[in-house]
């Protein structure tokens, strides 16, 4: 989580092991796309850094961030990956629709993790403004793209740990 005293994409490159052989699905709301556009391009940026082959990097698009779930769980059904990051935007308005929408990506998020055998990955940016989520997107408090990718290669390592 960003923070003033933490950056999105600070973190201790040492700590975080290799990708080399992980395969990842990305899925990415096209909604808020001036924000989710540069949250993939950290995400794959940072995997490939840590040495995860392009091909094996999977990224598909849906129209916004409630799909996200969906994506997410045809991902884990249908393709042959290791952990899905999700990667969305969804900034205040006027009316509760912000509500409703979190609040349905991170309930069905963590009953896919829940029940599931593969890791989802939240990369949802949940801000009051456009100006917050530009600072998580790239901007001063780093990037939730790098952090998302991070956490995807230290959740398929722990899960590979478990079944050696």
């Amino acid at each position: 989580m960003a923070t003033a005293f933490h950056n999105l994409s600070d973190y201790d490159f040492n700590s975080v092991p290799s990708a080399e052989g992980m395969k990842f699905g990305i899925v990415v709301s096209e909604w808020n796309d001036n924000i989710t556009g540069p949250l993939l391009d950290g995400a794959v940026n940072t995997l490939k850094k840590h040495g995860a082959k392009p091909e094996n990097i999977l990224v598909r698009t849906v129209p916004g961030s409630f799909e996200l779930t969906f994506g997410a769980n045809q991902m884990i059904e249908n393709c042959d990956i290791d952990a899905v990051i999700i990667i969305g935007c969804v900034v205040k308005g006027d009316t509760p629709h912000f509500d409703y929408v979190c609040m349905g990506v991170t309930q069905g998020i963590a009953q896919l993790n829940a029940s599931g055998d593969v890791p989802v990955i939240y990369g949802l940016i949940t801000t009051n403004t456009m100006e917050q989520a530009e600072d998580r997107a790239g901007g001063k408090l780093g990037n939730k793209g790098d952090e998302s990718a991070i956490t995807a290669i230290k959740m398929i390592d722990f899960v590979w740990s478990l079944n050696k």
